[in-house]
């Protein structure tokens, strides 16, 4: 459904009445969400006019798949959000955690890169990736990673 969507403009602040027409919801609707959803935070100025952020404009099209397309309550669209958040956040950490560990283990990931691709190999008594085996599975979450925030732009 989000394909039917009109694209959104490179612009700091939205209306309402332009948020509603970029994400095919009616104004009364979008001031509803914003009592049920905490996400949603529009900028307030003159005479109560509600301004919008791209993050905001993403997130109502976000929860509108939610509701009008997955078929979600408020609360089951409330309670996914915030999974969908918490798992974010993680991939966020984790991301950072990953380049760090690739620029400590940058030598292995060069060698682990040049072998042929094979399932990661995993210490029988411990339970745990081995090195190249570790590299090779970090190389991947991160290149998976970096695909992910360019699709998200």
């Amino acid at each position: 459904m989000d394909s039917l969507l009109p694209a959104i403009p490179a612009k700091r602040y939205f209306t309402i009445g332009e948020v509603g027409e970029l994400c095919g919801v009616k104004p009364h609707v979008l001031r509803y969400w914003e009592q049920e959803f905490t996400q949603l935070r529009p900028v307030k100025r003159r005479g109560n006019r509600r301004y919008y952020q791209r993050h905001e404009v993403m997130m109502i099209r976000r929860i509108r798949g939610l509701l009008y397309d997955q078929g979600f309550t408020i609360s089951g669209a409330r309670n996914k959000l915030l999974e969908l958040t918490q798992s974010e956040r993680q991939l966020m950490r984790s991301g950072a955690f990953l380049d760090e560990m690739l620029e400590d283990n940058s030598a292995d990931i060069e060698v682990s890169a040049d072998l042929p691709q094979e399932e990661p190999t995993v210490n029988i008594e411990t339970h745990q990736p081995t090195r190249s085996g570790l590299a090779s599975d970090l190389m991947v979450h991160h290149e998976l990673l970096q695909i992910r925030a360019l699709l998200t732009v």
